[in-house]
């Protein structure tokens, strides 16, 4: 072989490998879209991209995520959604949001959409059923809201003599309104007539526990929000300066020193809310993928906060519990 021959096929043979990655198809994309801040909800991204690799998809290996925060300004929500669909996002998801859910519905028809809510989202609009969601959007639904009555419940056999109650809710919240019903039924069902506190930053949160330790409220309700889970040590901490029980919605807020929570386990809410992210990116339709809903809610009891606020919690809710911090 001549010489020359030989240098063009080592030349021609160190150009396939470069070549045949050319060819390789880029990597899909996930668009992420939250209507908070990163900080709270980056303890939640670990479970999500759990659910993803077990659907085979792990991020920066064979798939992208684009993450977009409106930093609780809704009216970001449709430009950032826009510009998810600008870089080729192939699905968005939309984690505890119904605004951001509804923004992404509004830019594209034809981009998968999963969702997470706490709220209802066929009375909400994102979907026509629960079986058959119809269009491109499903999801998980956690059913937060729906849950305010059973944790009234709770918080009164822990505090059976409790008069005045409260129920803290954010009024930025895009189920604001749906917290606030369902919270007054769940309180008239029990007898209770309860008090509605609004706080939507640090500082309202604050000032909002220092009234509530002025009027002697007996007890409080803090509502399902992404925002005071952010704030559940801040929570925690100012329950127990002011000496106010309070029932919370995940346990997350026990395991800083809350008193109780009851509600599904979001951590594994979002590892599902990434494997049905990973079923959208393998090909299956929404249409064709039901609503999902928690099958399981968990009861966690902080035991050394109860005694710190001098309470005693009855035998029957200890032994429903499904964990008992110490």
């Amino acid at each position: 072989m001549k010489r020359r021959d030989f240098i063009t096929l080592l030349g021609g043979a160190a150009a396939w490998p470069l070549a045949a990655r050319a060819q390789q198809p880029a990597m899909p994309v996930v668009g992420y879209l939250d209507s908070y801040a990163a900080e709270s909800t980056s303890i939640f991204l670990a479970p999500f991209r759990a659910g993803l690799s077990e659907t085979g998809y792990i991020e920066g290996r064979n798939v992208v995520i684009e993450y977009r925060y409106a930093n609780n300004d809704t009216d970001r929500l449709p430009e950032l959604a826009a510009d998810l669909i600008r870089h080729r996002a192939a699905v968005i998801v939309t984690p505890f949001g119904t605004a951001a859910t509804l923004a992404a519905k509004s830019v594209t028809t034809t981009i998968p959409i999963v969702f997470m809510t706490s709220a209802d989202p066929v009375k909400d609009g994102l979907v026509a059923s629960f079986n058959r969601p119809g269009g491109n959007v499903t999801g998980l639904s956690i059913m937060s809201v729906e849950l305010g009555a059973k944790r009234l419940g709770l918080l009164r056999e822990v505090v059976p003599g409790a008069l005045r109650v409260a129920a803290l809710i954010n009024p930025k919240s895009s189920i604001a309104e749906s917290l606030i019903r369902d919270t007054q039924a769940g309180a008239s069902a029990l007898g209770w007539q309860v008090e509605i506190v609004h706080a939507s930053n640090n500082s309202e949160i604050d000032l909002a526990f220092a009234d509530l330790g002025k009027r002697s409220i007996d007890a409080v309700f803090i509502s399902a929000d992404q925002f005071f889970a952010s704030r559940r040590v801040q929570f925690a901490t100012l329950a127990t300066h002011y000496r106010v029980p309070a029932i919370y919605s995940y346990r997350a807020f026990p395991e800083v020193g809350g008193l109780m929570s009851y509600g599904p386990n979001l951590p594994d809410q979002y590892r599902q809310l990434g494997i049905y992210t990973g079923r959208v990116l393998k090909g299956e339709r929404p249409i064709h993928l039901p609503v999902q809903a928690p099958t399981k809610f968990e009861l966690v009891i902080n035991i050394h906060t109860a005694k710190t606020l001098g309470l005693t919690i009855p035998p029957g809710v200890i032994a429903i519990a499904d964990e008992v911090i110490e």
